[in-house]
């Protein structure tokens, strides 16, 4: 098993890009994959929410993952979303994921459901046992309507192979009592965009981010700056970042940054229903933003 102890950084938590037929846009993830690699993205993160992983059919998630692991060919770790609210069918998916090269799984909470806290420890020991593999188990409240607490989190760092959290609480207290109570190697990677400069120097280790699907190089040396402990140069870039990472959640995550990525030129603007392009006004503030970081031409 890799264990990927040296694992920091930024992480692009990669959209999934469709055709206007609605089937997977395999030529368009391929670009996807090394544009990102190429602009110094530190790892991937394939079939997240931001990928849309609710709506890909097995087959497809797999497929996704196979061709993240391709394109990478070992320059940076991909880790491959695997969760839900079916422990059984979790651990199916992640030996999936793993067998097809990922180099790790990405776990959500049990959404709807909504287990207490013995019950998301029980759910994430079998799926560490059943395994073989790191796993970054995903707290992220607001989607899941469950909030995986500190003490929780504690418990399960001491299992040998969940190795992170992707810290999505928005709850920078709660994150702190982690950092604080949890082993020295356990990870902590930011999953909001706005806050990775105090989750980093509250001891994380880096962010698994939305907005570097659109300008992974500033969010890569962004994130890299935090880590050296340059606040004063990393808050330059996040002045420059902050109104695309709000822009980026206008609406539902991945509608904004899917439909920046089209104005870029990288993939379709295509969703999956129930998701739904965001409005004329909102793509227009989203343009700006882009315009202003340079990503997209000024139109007169």
């Amino acid at each position: 098993m890799k264990l990927l102890s040296d694992l920091k950084g930024c992480g692009t938590a990669l959209v999934t890009p469709f055709t206007s037929s609605g089937s997977l846009d395999e030529d368009a993830l391929r670009r996807l994959v090394n544009f990102q690699i190429d602009e110094g993205i530190d790892f991937l993160v394939p079939c997240g929410t931001t990928g849309e992983n609710p709506t890909l059919t097995k087959d497809e998630h797999i497929k996704v993952v196979s061709i993240v692991v391709e394109e990478a060919k070992g320059r940076v770790p991909v880790i491959a979303g695997a969760g839900g609210y079916n422990t059984l069918n979790v651990i199916e998916m992640a030996r999936k994921v793993i067998a097809a090269g990922a180099d790790a799984i990405l776990s959500v909470a049990p959404y709807y459901n909504k287990p207490n806290q013995e019950g998301l420890y029980a759910h994430f020991k079998e799926i560490a046992g059943a395994v073989d593999a790191p796993i970054v188990i995903y707290n992220v409240p607001g989607r899941t309507g469950v909030n995986i607490l500190p003490d929780t989190v504690v418990r399960l760092s001491e299992i040998d192979n969940i190795i992170a959290l992707k810290a999505a609480s928005g709850n920078v207290s709660q994150i702190a009592e982690v950092a604080v109570k949890a082993p020295e190697d356990f990870k902590i990677f930011s999953g909001d965009d706005p806050i990775t400069l105090p989750i980093i120097a509250l001891g994380g280790s880096g962010v698994i981010s939305v907005v570097s699907n659109q300008a992974p190089r500033l969010m890569a040396k962004f994130t890299g700056l935090c880590i050296k402990g340059k606040f004063d140069k990393a808050m330059e870039i996040q002045k420059k970042l902050f109104p695309l990472m709000k822009l980026d959640f206008i609406t539902t995550n991945p509608i904004p940054v899917k439909a920046g990525l089209a104005m870029m030129g990288m993939i379709e603007e295509q969703y999956r229903l129930p998701l739904v392009p965001m409005s004329r006004e909102q793509k227009e503030l989203l343009r700006r933003a882009m315009e202003d970081l340079g990503l997209v031409k000024k139109i007169k």
